[in-house]
């Protein structure tokens, strides 16, 4: 017999992940966004990346309208930013610092808290549970010398000793 969902999270949330904010644009260009660590990489050649989206997710659908998005891994200083966009609100962007992606159709970068960020265009969608994957291939983006978010148990914290030892 499966396990059920709670103990499902309680699985998957013992043990830190990174934390990142996906990022696309609307139909009517507006920009969207949610807080995810459902993020893995797939293949180095060709780069490939994959996410798990809420089928409820108000940005899903801006990712499947644009098939395009930026993913921007978390900086130690974007707890705050990572809280506005896991919410429901309306204007997320209002309170950081963003610019428009030129290969991924527009999607915002987090420019003032993203340590790294992969602009992607989708290549394939796929159906499972309560999610949509999306795998996408990266066409661009930059890591920064920061220190990471991480997220467990409901916790957030730092990871001082990889800036310090030249990751």
């Amino acid at each position: 017999m499966p396990i059920g969902s709670e103990q499902f999270r309680e699985i998957f949330g013992s043990f830190p992940t990174a934390v990142a904010v996906i990022t696309a644009v609307d139909d009517q260009g507006e920009p969207r966004g949610f807080t995810c660590n459902a993020v893995c990489s797939v293949s180095a050649s060709p780069p490939l990346l994959l996410i798990g989206v809420d089928k409820r997710s108000q940005t899903l659908p801006a990712l499947l309208s644009a098939q395009a998005f930026v993913v921007n891994f978390l900086s130690a200083s974007g707890q705050e930013a990572s809280q506005v966009f896991a919410g429901k609100g309306q204007d997320k962007f209002a309170a950081v610092e963003w610019r428009p992606s030129e290969l991924a159709a527009g999607a915002p970068i987090l420019s003032g808290v993203a340590l790294a960020y992969a602009e992607c265009r989708v290549v394939q969608t796929v159906e499972a549970g309560d999610h949509w994957l999306f795998i996408a291939r990266v066409e661009g983006g930059e890591a920064h010398a920061r220190e990471p978010l991480l997220y467990c148990k409901g916790v957030y914290s730092g990871w001082s000793r990889l800036v310090s030892a030249g990751a």
